[in-house]
């Protein structure tokens, strides 16, 4: 365990905000955050994994806590299928690139999102057409509620659309020390989002393995999203709005080309970027933040902005889609 008194955050968030916490501890096991938390508990925490989906937005007043434990195991297989258990400190790239390097199925369309693999369950993470929760089994970790070891299987973490109940209820009350999740071995390739089969078009399926799927992913990603560590952002800042039928047609009415994705019979979602571009916001800049110039979802710091001119920023957004649309954005990004 190492114990810092008004650490810099700098580099822990991929925004470059320049924060400081008042304390920051890092922990390298489970027996440290264990005998920790049971003769200390301080009454403002913050669970901080890489930072790759928050803004800070001044310094934080309290402590911070942050899991260094790394490792990835297979704790059984078969045939058909394998159980891998990742630590939470682990990078949540190399979980993936491991997976394909072993030819295991579920995971290759999540390449290159940032974080690590402790934070990937808390908003459920997801990318062309595959979310976490496809083959998550369970969550391990530390309930903050009573001190004890707990394992929550996924039927029980309340997993959505970029959320989970440890972004709602468990927030900052579930310290996440590992993740189980079940891969196949059987190829199971997923290229049915748009961006995949624009990608592949001319290729027969039968030829695409899961080293092309990776890498696919990754020249699509780098191609629409900014690097963090040569441009600071948190990926989509927001997420896609869900809309009905009626207001739906509303807007076909009005933009005949108007993007969406069926969720179910009632329910339609209408891609934010669209919107957003739509809005006028589309590389739009002010000061040191803006849009960034190729994906309208991503709000980048161009400098040395604070989080405050970031969040206000990203409030205008907002507004502006509003105004055109009647919609109101929600953050995907979480605000401190």
């Amino acid at each position: 365990m190492k114990r810092h008194l008004n650490f810099s955050l700098k580099k822990y968030n991929t925004f470059g905000v320049d924060s400081t916490a008042k304390e920051f501890i890092e922990f390298d096991n489970e027996e440290e955050l264990l005998d920790y938390f049971r003769n200390n508990f301080p009454e403002k925490h913050l669970i901080l994994g890489g930072g790759s989906n928050l803004l800070f937005t001044g310094d934080f007043d309290g402590t911070v806590i942050h899991y260094n434990k790394k490792g990835i195991e297979v704790i059984s297989e078969n045939d058909y299928e394998v159980l891998i258990r990742a630590s939470a400190g682990e990078s949540w790239d190399a979980l993936v690139e491991f997976s394909v390097h072993n030819r295991w199925y579920g995971i290759e369309n999540l390449s290159l999102i940032p974080g690590t693999v402790g934070a990937a369950p808390i908003q459920n993470i997801g990318a062309y057409g595959v979310e976490l929760k496809d083959c998550l089994t369970e969550v391990e970790g530390l309930n903050l509620s009573d001190m004890q070891k707990e394992i929550l299987p996924a039927d029980k973490c309340n997993f959505e659309y970029r959320s989970s109940i440890f972004k709602e209820k468990l927030k900052n009350k579930f310290l996440i020390s590992a993740i189980v999740i079940k891969l196949s071995k059987s190829k199971k390739l997923n290229l049915d989002y748009r961006a995949l089969k624009e990608y592949f078009h001319g290729k027969n399926i039968d030829d695409i393995d899961i080293e092309d799927v990776r890498n696919g992913v990754i020249a699509i990603r780098k191609s629409k999203l900014p690097d963090p560590s040569e441009l600071g952002n948190a990926g989509s800042f927001f997420k896609n709005p869900a809309v009905n039928i009626n207001r739906l047609d509303s807007l076909q009415s009005l933009y005949k080309d108007i993007p969406y994705h069926k969720i179910d019979e009632k329910t339609y979602k209408i891609p934010a970027a669209w919107l957003i571009e739509k809005s006028g916001m589309k590389g739009k800049r002010m000061g040191n933040v803006g849009v960034h110039k190729s994906q309208a979802l991503v709000i980048v710091n161009y400098g040395n902005a604070s989080g405050k001119e970031i969040l206000e920023f990203a409030e205008m957004v907002r507004r502006a889609v509003y105004e055109n649309f009647g919609i109101e954005l929600e953050y995907e990004v979480n605000i401190i």
